[in-house]
């Protein structure tokens, strides 16, 4: 099977791809064995069409007049989504926010291993969070060379990141998860995936509204 350069894939197809991942996954567990692109369509509100272009982006799964076997499609969008490789990340700042992500996001399931949570707080440096210790932001530069992390996420308010992202790329992190709303667009050579929840929250607001008209 032949599978595409990422960079030649559209955004919009790569963001589709968890989607079909966590759909695949369920479908496993209730004991389905294969399903055709317009079954699959009905149950995530896509075009059957728009379902075989995506996945023909990286090579062909289906046979027509059998549809997807299900496993074997979960297990090559994994492979795809690089679930399989583990990459360790760290988190920076260990407030609500950082704790709510750092206890209740299956991190293992998702690619990541989180192997280290920073805060600048003294008071609350040697808490345990998810069985992890909160070290000082001070330690970052020593855990990071001996523990080689690639992954970030960052849980700061935006006027602290600036010099922390500065720090944690020369200390070698690729990837950014982004909460701080911290603009990483001028960095080059890394991975961004940024999170505003506000933004979120006022785009339902909006639905709402509009809905109700």
């Amino acid at each position: 099977m032949s599978k595409a350069k990422s960079g030649n894939i559209s955004p919009s197809v790569i963001k589709r791809l968890p989607r079909y991942y966590r759909y695949l996954g369920e479908l496993k567990k209730a004991g389905f064995i294969r399903i055709s692109s317009r079954e699959l369509s009905e149950r995530m509100g896509l075009t059957a069409s728009q379902i075989r272009q995506d996945l023909n982006c990286f090579g062909g799964f289906g046979q027509q007049g059998y549809g997807y076997n299900i496993q074997q499609l979960h297990q090559e969008i994994a492979s795809i989504l690089g679930l399989d490789k583990i990459k360790k990340a760290i988190l920076i700042g260990a407030g609500n926010l950082g704790r709510a992500i750092a206890n209740h996001m299956s991190f293992e399931a998702r690619g990541f291993q989180l192997i280290g949570i920073f805060d600048k707080k003294e008071s609350i440096v040697g808490q345990m969070v998810r069985g992890i210790p909160i070290r000082h932001i001070d330690n970052l530069d020593e855990f990071c060379r001996e523990n080689l992390p690639v992954i970030a996420v960052l849980c700061i308010p935006s006027e602290e990141a600036a010099s922390v992202v500065d720090q944690l790329i020369k200390l070698g992190i690729k990837g950014f998860w982004n909460f701080s709303h911290y603009d990483l667009s001028q960095y080059q050579n890394i991975a961004v995936e940024n999170v505003h929840l506000g933004d979120s929250l006022m785009t339902l607001c909006y639905n709402v509204t509009h809905s109700l008209k």
